[in-house]
């Protein structure tokens, strides 16, 4: 019998919800990337943590009173490389359902399965939202193939985030090992917010080099939040915490990026930036709340 996720997260207690966390490895060992992938972003990150699985993550947010956002991503077609089970992920976070959130992830490029990936990940069990990452996956988010499953995702109330900007992965190697950076330019994601306006979309990362349309697609389209994870806070770009502290200060998201970027080290880092102590209640937490429906 299928456990069906359902959040026992206690917001009063919990001090930040950190939206953007990867489930890097299975119980039974197998990496979510291909090793070449896997070592080359963690040389590029400079992690120190390892890669730790679900349960020793759920742990990891407990000790801080954090909850977490979890995820792999399905890029089974682009990378050739079984992913890991987003089933798997939901039951996990279902035994700890007092620190973590599962998304799914779903690989579009395997079209009519793909949605029919989506619902089952939903329905029963218990999803609350799907991780996209068009430079990895190989996809362009704007292309209307993909429409039948943000259709899917509009219906069901669930959220879409979507990898922006630079990534770690790949970076270094020969070629970037064939992955493009231009399908996560931020302005794709423009005409999804457009052609599904009632679907919550998350632009993950500052997304350098490309903050400006990030940041307009945020103003324009009222259906988007962009996420803070992936970059140390002593590099976003000025343009961001401009928006972060003034016209965008309810639709900004905490995240860290986990394991490859620490909450511990991105909260230190904090500090020394111009992002100010009245917006930060609602960076940490409350815009994820109201975000994840968990108030």
């Amino acid at each position: 019998m299928t456990t069906r996720y359902e959040p026992a997260i206690d917001v009063s207690t919990t001090t930040a919800i950190d939206m953007h966390v990867h489930i890097e490895v299975d119980p039974h060992g197998h990496s979510s990337l291909p090793d070449d992938l896997a070592a080359a972003a963690t040389s590029y990150f400079r992690a120190d943590v390892g890669r730790p699985d679900l349960d020793a993550v759920a742990a990891y947010y407990r000790e801080r009173s954090m909850a977490a956002v979890v995820f792999t991503v399905d890029a089974r077609t682009a990378l050739e490389h079984p992913p890991l089970s987003s089933e798997e992920i939901a039951a996990g976070a279902a035994r700890n359902n007092d620190v973590l959130i599962p998304f799914g992830s779903v690989d579009p490029l395997r079209g009519p399965a793909a949605v029919d990936h989506a619902r089952r990940l939903i329905e029963d069990h218990g999803v609350r939202g799907f991780k996209f990452h068009p430079t990895v996956q190989g996809f362009d988010p704007s292309d209307p193939r993909w429409f039948p499953l943000y259709e899917q995702l509009q219906s069901a109330g669930t959220i879409a985030l979507f990898h922006t900007g630079q990534t770690g992965i790949g970076a270094g190697m020969r070629g970037g090992r064939g992955l493009r950076l231009a399908l996560s330019n931020p302005i794709l994601l423009d005409t999804v917010a457009a052609e599904f306006p009632d679907l919550r979309i998350v632009m993950a990362h500052p997304s350098v080099p490309w903050q400006d349309e990030a940041i307009a697609v945020a103003t324009h389209k009222h259906n988007t939040w962009i996420d803070l994870s992936g970059w140390s806070p002593k590099y976003f770009p000025p343009a961001l915490v401009r928006a972060a502290t003034s016209f965008l200060r309810a639709r900004v998201l905490f995240g860290s990026d986990f394991p490859l970027l620490t909450p511990d080290r991105w909260l230190r880092d904090v500090e020394e930036t111009a992002l100010t102590p009245e917006v930060m209640p609602g960076i940490l937490k409350d815009n994820a709340v109201a975000l994840l429906g968990l108030g």
